[in-house]
């Protein structure tokens, strides 16, 4: 493709432009802004990913895809900002998703141990566990807030805090993992995931690109679940190794009105 043809599909964004002004929405400057950004960082990334195929060295992957996790991680905790003090448990989620489900695609021989599928792979698990991990643990943090009197009743009748907290982590490790359960069911039928029709405009055969497709679309559904698991579970723990503590998300005259019980310990 050549920058030319890349020029003319900016038209489709003028489109969403026009749109905007027509309906007064006042989107314009986000779209251009958008448009720009992605131009950029895409331009970017494809130059930095060039360099790493090219070298065809694992310390460079490995580089690459531990920065894209801090990165994750920082993004995700702007979104989370319900919940304090949260960047170190999701770089710990997002980095051991891609870890466990890479390591595993790697060992089974499902991918090669190369630069040209661990990076697009990796950027895939990466991106997906960050908006999981972020759904999850912004849902934990307004549910616990919306939820204090149950939670403060329950601490106060001396049950632990994991007990107190576990319908609302619950719920949180399904607001992180229903999205892409539900694209998931709807693949092939509503639209085709991007890995499929990149690979059909390349050139390859269906059916070799149904197959990685569903690879593909598995790892993610382990990756979000793993992540989303250790991002709720994870700032809860902090505060002590076997207890979940409320403490960092009730509003404190909440907490003030609890006193000394707070931790749900039984003496």
């Amino acid at each position: 493709m050549t920058l030319g043809e890349l020029a003319a599909a900016l038209a489709l964004a003028a489109l969403a432009v026009a749109v905007s002004v027509v309906q007064r929405a006042q989107l314009e400057r986000d779209i251009a802004i958008a448009a720009a950004r992605a131009f950029v960082r895409l331009s970017a990334i494809g130059y930095v990913v060039k360099i790493v195929v090219e070298q065809d060295r694992l310390i460079f992957v490995i580089a690459l895809l531990a920065a894209m996790t801090v990165v994750g991680a920082l993004t995700a905790r702007r979104r989370a900002a319900a919940v304090p003090g949260v960047f170190w448990p999701l770089l710990i989620a997002l980095a051991l998703a891609a870890a466990a489900t890479l390591g595993l695609v790697v060992a089974l021989g499902v991918f090669a141990a190369g630069p040209r599928y661990l990076v697009p792979g990796g950027g895939m698990v990466i991106g997906n566990a960050m908006t999981a991990a972020a759904v999850a643990l912004n849902r934990l943090g307004d549910d616990v807030r919306a939820d204090a009197p149950r939670i403060e009743a329950t601490l106060a009748l001396g049950a632990p805090a994991r007990e107190a907290l576990r319908p609302v982590v619950r719920r949180s490790l399904r607001s992180g993992l229903i999205p892409l359960i539900d694209s998931t069911k709807t693949t092939g039928l509503v639209f085709f995931p991007g890995t499929m029709v990149g690979m059909l405009l390349a050139g390859a055969a269906p059916v070799d690109a149904v197959r990685l497709q569903l690879v593909l679309l598995y790892v993610l559904l382990g990756a979000v679940a793993l992540a989303a698991l250790t991002a709720v579970r994870s700032p809860n723990a902090r505060s002590s190794p076997q207890r979940i503590s409320s403490a960092s998300f009730l509003p404190r005259s909440s907490i003030a009105s609890m006193g000394p019980g707070i931790t749900g310990h039984r003496k």
